[in-house]
């Protein structure tokens, strides 16, 4: 019996890695360990307004059914391919045309009739496109939420689960709270930095990851020297290895991942919970609040370095809880269904 031939298509931002290219490079692994001839696209693309209908059409254009019994999709534009057996797993939309339209400071677009034109144009392609799937997952409840509010559309949530699990182990709790992410205005290590400036306790903060934006950065070390923080705030600005990863989660008291209207619960909060250790998460943050249950599996704080603070220090004076929210936290991986072989089988079917 020949074996079933599947395309992964995404869009991609050239030399800009991360979870939306991850989600992709580790399912073709899992799907060629289980028997399926596996090619990945990737198509550069942006999301600037006065493109983005002409690369819309320019995925509806590409020849795929010679090709392959199957494809799946992720990033958007990518779900507008057209193929006789097409599955979207769905990671998000292009947002400034949704639920970031006239909200937020980082993805504002003008309010006017040609953006609005625009705006329901990009909502009306998207609809037929997604429509037209054979399977149409997500990687979020939230995700699920936007697709049947903007576009009247039913999908599966389909968790996204670490390539490696097994890798990430329990260690002795120390003092430090540990944050894994790319250092940007939206993930808002800011509010983590500036936090450290109102704890009580002898807890320590350590950002890892590399920033794109320069000014964002000096923001960060600023905070850090304008208010004496070095003793406190530990900025590893670079992409650590795995190796480092696991072994800083392993020695941490607890993770922090700050986001802003995350589209998923987010890699670091599943890595962190594979080691056994609670993550304090924001109100506003989105997705990360299908995982992270506030006094269960971590903590969940107001916006504020105030409010950020006071949960530091409960993390720090309050060990045995601390201790019994990772526990919990690694349990609820398991009974949310996040593994591959559940992965690969529904986007199989």
């Amino acid at each position: 019996m020949q074996e079933e031939r599947i395309a992964l298509i995404s869009s991609c931002v050239p030399m800009i890695h991360g979870g939306y290219r991850f989600i992709v490079d580790w399912l073709e692994i899992k799907l060629r360990e289980r028997g399926f001839a596996v090619e990945t696209i990737y198509i550069p693309s942006t999301e600037e307004p006065h493109s983005l209908l002409s690369q819309m059409a320019a995925f509806q254009m590409i020849e795929l059914d010679r090709y392959f019994d199957r494809v799946i999709t992720f990033r958007p534009p990518a779900h507008m391919v057209r193929h006789r057996r097409k599955v979207c797993w769905f990671i998000h939309h292009i947002r400034a045309f949704y639920d970031l339209w006239d909200e937020h400071q980082y993805h504002r677009m003008p309010d006017n009739a040609p953006y609005r034109a625009l705006r329901d144009a990009v909502r009306q392609a998207d609809t037929l496109a997604l429509g037209e799937a054979h399977r149409l997952f997500t990687n979020s409840k939230t995700v699920s939420g936007r697709l049947k509010a903007f576009n009247g559309l039913d999908s599966e949530v389909l968790y996204p689960p670490l390539f490696e699990p097994g890798l990430f182990r329990r260690g002795t709790f120390g003092d430090e709270i540990v944050s894994v992410c790319r250092l940007t205005a939206h993930k808002r290590q800011h509010l983590l930095v500036e936090a450290m400036r109102h704890t009580r306790t002898p807890v320590r903060l350590r950002l890892c990851g590399l920033s794109s934006d320069p000014i964002y950065y000096a923001r960060l070390t600023d905070i850090v020297r304008e208010h004496g923080l070095e003793d406190k705030v530990t900025i590893d600005h670079r992409w650590i290895s795995e190796e480092e990863k696991v072994q800083f989660l392993s020695e941490s008291l607890a993770a922090a991942y700050a986001p802003f209207d995350e589209d998923s619960y987010g890699y670091p909060v599943l890595e962190a919970a594979h080691a056994a250790r609670p993550t304090l998460v924001l109100s506003d943050g989105g997705g990360v609040a299908e995982f992270v249950r506030d006094g269960q599996t971590g903590l969940v704080a107001d916006p504020t370095p105030e409010a950020i603070a006071v949960a530091f220090d409960r993390l720090f004076v309050d060990r045995r809880g601390t201790e019994a929210m990772g526990e919990a936290a690694e349990r609820n991986v398991a009974e949310l269904g996040i593994d591959w072989d559940t992965v690969v089988a529904r986007l199989t079917s």
